[in-house]
């Protein structure tokens, strides 16, 4: 199998290249600067290799570098950002902070007739994001595209097969990044396109049979899709030996419960067990206000009702869960910075009593799990059903936790999301939800004063969730959700609508 090597050097977007170069049918792996070596490089034959940002300066002796004889493999390399930066330096090139200030955000990109460029305007729109710059070039390199403030935004040296782009053609803001690397993987690295994510999640299938024959394996089943896919995946590999324990932590949606349990059951004949234990969750969580603190405690406790289940049904060899990409990436792994910890990845405990803990989803974006679904024959319904946090309605009510807190949540929620279905919009958000702010405001209703809580609406669209848009919804639908959640929702007074993108936003607010 032909493959690209992703060297991460601790930026956001890194998994976002990734995707981008599997959504060409050519698999990617990522793999921290740190923790692969010349060696390593030798041996998996790669066809190429992408630097990625990182939120260093190249010149700074603390900042991530790498050996210079990567230069020397004869494999062709993209450099992003600080890739490119650190792809010029160890060419021999000079880097500097910007003499003209930093660039970030859209800027208007100058290209000249490269291969890197084919069938790209000579004028477009680019995403940067730095606070350096090229200065000076290395010996036998030459500038292929520029802006008003960066003088080098590409640069190559196609003998020796190398290409630095300053901007991030990874994210949609780059309008032709999807062709950039279209050609950095097909013209320049000679790829054939032939991976598919299916076929991939078939010989997981075919791995995990082998592998845990006849062992007990525990899955955290949230009911949502990374970890019903991954309970589908499981089952269709061990049946029977698979025990799913659905931890229903008094967190979910309305109804959600009673929804998740009914379907796995009935439907699919999983081995499932349902564990109902929200009054637990609920007293760990008294008095904690501070969102990391919420997730750490949701994710040690789901942690220690697996271990009581996996006691009442004997030896349990591995626990499994619903990770993916987005997951680790936004959880701080590799050189990557914390934005948030998922209950599932940063949020574990130092210690579990299980051999080991398996993911089989941890590599793939939410598009391909959705894909996977749909191979495994998972329907439409709960395969394009909208993310859903592990910590559930806990990272959606602002301060601290209460029964009351929770109602209010659920209610307003279920009228959203009734008024979102009901408008049946073409092109509709790829997520949407109700949030709970620790805010109280004055109103009126029944020409008497009422003193309840603020709630936000939030809608997103996105096909990754690694950046996501606000979503434009119509007026009349706000209007109607509204108008349903402050007559029919006692204690929410006012609601507001959240128009802010990821980044800089993150679609959850905690």
């Amino acid at each position: 199998m032909e493959k690209i090597l992703v060297l991460d050097f601790g930026g956001q977007y890194n998994q976002l290249i990734a995707r981008r170069v599997r959504e060409q049918h050519v698999y990617a792996e990522i793999r921290p600067y740190d923790r692969i070596t010349i060696s390593d490089i030798k041996k998996e034959n790669y066809k190429g290799i992408i630097l990625t940002g990182g939120p260093n300066s190249v010149y700074d002796p603390a900042s991530p570098h790498y050996d210079p004889k990567l230069l020397d493999l004869s494999i062709p390399i993209l450099g992003i950002c600080y890739g490119a930066q650190l792809l010029a330096y160890l060419a021999g090139g000079e880097i500097a902070a910007a003499e003209n200030g930093s660039e970030y955000g859209k800027t208007l990109l100058k290209v000249k007739d490269h291969m890197l460029f084919r069938d790209i305007p000579a004028e477009s729109i680019c995403w940067m994001s730095h606070t350096d710059f090229i200065k000076a070039l290395p010996q036998g390199f030459r500038v292929i595209a520029k802006t008003e403030k960066c003088p080098c935004a590409a640069f190559c040296s196609d003998a020796k097969r190398l290409y630095g782009i300053q901007f991030h053609p990874e994210v949609t803001h780059t309008a032709f990044g999807r062709q950039i690397f279209h050609q950095f993987l097909f013209s320049v690295c000679g790829c054939s396109g032939d991976w598919d994510a299916r076929d991939y999640a078939g010989r997981i299938i075919e791995e995990y049979r082998k592998k845990y024959a006849g062992k007990k394996v525990l899955l955290a089943l949230s009911g949502g899709v990374d970890s019903s896919v991954a309970a589908i995946l499981l089952h269709k590999a061990i049946g029977k030996d698979l025990v799913c324990v659905f931890v229903d932590h008094g967190l979910l949606r309305k109804g959600e419960g009673d929804f998740v349990e009914d379907t796995f059951r009935r439907t699919f004949g999983v081995n499932l067990i349902r564990v109902n234990a929200g009054e637990r969750f609920l007293k760990r969580l008294a008095g904690i206000r501070e969102p990391e603190q919420k997730r750490r405690i949701i994710g040690e406790e789901f942690i220690r009702v697996f271990e009581e289940e996996a006691k009442k049904i004997g030896h349990v060899h591995a626990l499994a869960q619903g990770t993916i990409y987005p997951d680790v990436i936004e959880s701080g792994k590799g050189a990557s910075a914390v934005i948030k910890s998922h209950h599932n990845v940063g949020g574990l405990p130092g210690v579990i009593s299980f051999d080991e803990l398996v993911e089989p989803l941890r590599d793939f974006f939410k598009d391909e799990v959705r894909s996977i679904g749909t191979m495994l024959g998972l329907p439409n319904e709960l395969v394009w059903r909208q993310p859903f946090p592990g910590p559930g309605l806990a990272v959606r009510i602002l301060g601290e936790i209460t029964e009351e807190k929770i109602r209010l949540l659920q209610d307003a929620d279920a009228v959203f999301r009734e008024e979102i279905a009901g408008a049946q919009m073409e092109h509709g958000p790829d997520q949407y939800f109700a949030v709970l702010t620790d805010a109280r405001t004055v109103g009126v209703m029944g020409d008497a004063r009422t003193y309840g809580y603020v709630a936000a609406l939030r809608a997103v669209s996105t096909d990754d969730f690694m950046t996501a848009e606000w979503t434009r919804l119509p007026f009349d639908v706000l209007e109607r959700a509204s108008s349903r959640i402050t007559n029919e929702v006692s204690g929410v007074s006012r609601v507001v609508y959240d128009i802010s993108s990821k980044p800089p936003a993150t679609v959850e607010w905690e």
